[in-house]
């Protein structure tokens, strides 16, 4: 079974073994873990098979949006991702067409209840709590819900600590963290109703809202205010073997990770150089998950200098101007193709490298889940839209995104009386702004005394070092979280290492000169082992070059506010020390790749509609016919006919447009209607529990 039993950040719970069987085989779970997370810890990845061409189906967004993963549960149809595993279910592949009853009794049938509301929420992540909290504070009814089972959004997957300032985000903690303090504020609340499990369906015209209930039941909502805080879906990228099982996104493998404490592939490759992709490598390399390597179609990586930096000094290669060529196996991921592009993202000939791997990480960016918002605008209702589903940006942006139209709603409501929007609208400002380029840093020259060094080279809004001296030591030039810390030393720095422990970006050592100034020694902090290194422990020391050696550990401790971060000492020669900025368990690893075939892309044959299995061929070859309107070209092709909706593929559709030279002006969009996510149709009558899921 292939269930997480030791993690360095994540606690592991007890939890109760259910029987389950599917396709005839007799497995164990744990009781209320989604069921594609238990089928993963049974090694099984190959949910069924698609109806048009047979092409083995698995998970792909693991969040819901997709119907990839649908499983047949006591006869019934349930997306495998967001369905509880309970005792004695009987689980089977979808395989073909279903067949309808021949015969279907009469059911009564109800109307919904309609519930009103001064403000719903749609969407517990950061953004939809802190909202709720700047809501609920000033009496307002708020209504929040989310389609998870737990509030948080992302930030339930998040283990590593975020950046921004601790008085304002929380920075220094840790994302599973920053979603409990917001949760336990938001249900504090005696005016609040969190629903959990609870999925917006539609926006009506007549402001009305549906919702499907605990999974159980229909819903209508009726709010005077609406704000949509429902977050970001995957970008997914168009190549051969895109659809196989083992390519997913980075969200849907942090899931299985950091939610479900599932061992979700044993060798993965990372596509992306995004925050998200460099972040979902260090969150596997803490699962005991080898990252063969992340590959970024830019020059250099667009994400943080520190997440990139963690990944290089842990031996993750990262291959820059690179791009994926295929993903390849018969019926799951075996390997990937890569290759080296130029300056105008041509395949650099006879760069072409496979290297053997299990899964692929799709993190190539996000797109807004804003149909709702876009939808009550244009139904004249009085609606919001927070975090990233109104821009696509940091966690801890959202934060401030979320109580900045919290308070605008109080302003609608002329209940504000909280003045500071000018001063957060310009400190999310500051969140939004891209990283810089990283610059070159000088050593201090000192070498006495003890003090810590700032290893961070790249200008980004962080300063929680700032917070945490209690020597009120550690500044940033005119006081601005966007400047880099630097250590003032009009006082003697007392070596408590608090400034090592707290750094998001794992970015600060201390050294210390005062037994032997020539092997000074240097701490370092350390998160991949939950196990506290031993005296005498050999490990690796490295520098931004690579290694500078193995050296023996002379002391590990913990500080209470910390717990979850090792500061390690370790004694070196003072011509390594102020260069040393990170420690490992291994040396080197030497990773080869495979001497097999390079498939060259077939595009016209690659998929781009993952639910109807629509060809980039077919695509284009109503294009080169003249075909702008996308409702035609789907009633042509069916594409965006699925049952995710379009959601993954009409990017995508929109990028082969742009390729053959067809302008975003000239397109007519498709037509969004109601139902925004599909349904049991028996709920909106409301019929008994065994008549639900008819259709």
């Amino acid at each position: 079974m292939e269930n997480i039993t030791n993690h360095p950040i994540l606690k592991i719970p007890k939890r109760k073994l259910v029987n389950f069987s599917f396709n005839g085989k007799k497995l164990t779970g744990f009781e209320g873990m989604v069921i594609s997370s238990a089928l993963f810890m049974n090694k099984i990845k190959i949910f069924g098979h698609h109806v048009k061409d047979n092409s083995p189906q698995g998970i792909f967004c693991s969040n819901g949006q997709c119907a990839q993963c649908t499983v047949i549960v006591n006869g019934k149809p349930v997306k495998s991702c967001m369905t509880p595993l309970a005792d004695g279910m009987i689980i089977e592949s979808c395989e073909g067409l279903p067949e309808l009853p021949d015969d279907d009794k009469l059911v009564s049938v109800g109307d919904p209840p309609i519930i009103e509301t001064q403000v719903l929420i749609i969407g517990a992540g950061p953004a939809g709590l802190s909202a709720c909290q700047i809501l609920g504070e000033k009496g307002v009814q708020v209504i929040i819900i989310d389609d998870k089972d737990r509030p948080g959004g992302k930030l339930v997957l998040q283990t590593h600590k975020f950046f921004g300032s601790q008085e304002d985000v929380y920075a220094g903690k840790r994302g599973i963290d920053i979603a409990e303090i917001l949760s336990e504020a938001v249900h504090s609340l005696s005016n609040v109703d969190v629903w959990l499990n609870s999925t917006a369906l539609a926006v009506f015209s007549d402001g009305l809202i549906g919702i499907l209930k605990n999974n159980e039941e229909y819903i209508i909502v009726k709010p005077k205010y609406l704000l949509v805080a429902t977050g970001a879906r995957e970008q997914m990228l168009v190549f051969p073997g895109n659809t196989l099982p083992g390519v997913y996104g980075a969200g849907a493998f942090q899931t299985l990770v950091n939610r479900d404490l599932i061992k979700a592939a044993e060798r993965i490759f990372i596509v992306g150089g995004g925050n998200v992709g460099l972040i979902a490598g260090y969150h596997a390399l803490q699962a005991g998950i080898e990252v063969i390597g992340l590959i970024e179609a830019l020059p250099q990586c667009s994400g943080y200098k520190v997440h990139e930096d963690k990944l290089r000094f842990l031996d993750v290669p990262v291959y820059t101007s690179h791009t994926i060529l295929s993903a390849n196996g018969d019926n799951q991921v075996e390997s990937i193709t890569i290759g080296q592009i130029d300056k105008n993202f041509n395949i650099i000939s006879g760069t072409e490298r496979t290297f053997a791997c299990d899964a692929i990480l799709i993190a190539v960016g996000l797109n807004p889940v804003d149909e709702f918002y876009h939808k009550a605008k244009e139904y004249g209702l009085k609606v919001w839209v927070a975090g990233d589903a109104q821009e696509i940006a940091e966690a801890s942006t959202a934060i401030f995104t979320g109580k900045i139209e919290g308070i605008k709603i109080l302003k609608e409501m002329r209940l504000n009386t909280i003045d500071n929007l000018d001063k957060l609208e310009e400190k999310a400002s500051i969140m939004k702004l891209k990283p810089l380029p990283p610059v070159q840093i000088d050593v201090p020259d000192i070498e006495e005394g003890i003090f810590p060094v700032f290893h961070c080279n790249q200008e980004i809004p962080c300063n929680p070092c700032t917070s945490v001296c209690p020597q009120k030591q550690i500044e940033t030039i005119d006081d601005s979280i966007m400047q880099l810390p630097y250590f003032k030393g009009e006082k003697e720095c007392t070596g408590c290492g608090r400034c090592v422990a707290v750094c998001p970006g794992l970015a600060v050592t201390l050294i210390d000169y005062r037994k032997d100034k020539n092997n000074p020694i240097v701490t370092f902090p350390f998160e991949m082992t939950i196990e506290k290194l031993k005296v005498d422990q050999i490990i690796t020391v490295v520098g931004n070059h690579g290694e500078l050696g193995q050296f023996k550990v002379i002391k590990s401790r913990i500080i209470k506010e910390f717990p979850l971060t090792q500061l390690v000492s370790i004694k070196l020669t003072s011509k390594i020390a102020k260069y040393a900025v990170g420690i490992r368990l291994q040396p080197s690893i030497v990773r080869e790749p495979l001497e097999l075939y390079y498939k060259h892309p077939l595009a016209n044959d690659t998929i781009v509609c993952r639910c109807e299995r629509v060809t980039v061929g077919e695509i284009r070859k109503w294009i080169h016919k003249g075909i702008t309107d996308f409702n035609e070209l789907k009633a042509l092709t069916q594409v965006g006919m699925g049952a995710c909706g379009g959601k993954t593929c009409t990017p995508l559709i929109y990028r082969i447009f742009s390729e053959e030279g067809v302008s975003l002006d000239e397109i007519t969009p498709g037509t969004l209607r109601p139902l925004l996510i599909e349904v049991p149709m028996g709920l909106f009558a409301r019929t008994k529990e065994e008549d639900k899921y008819r259709i």
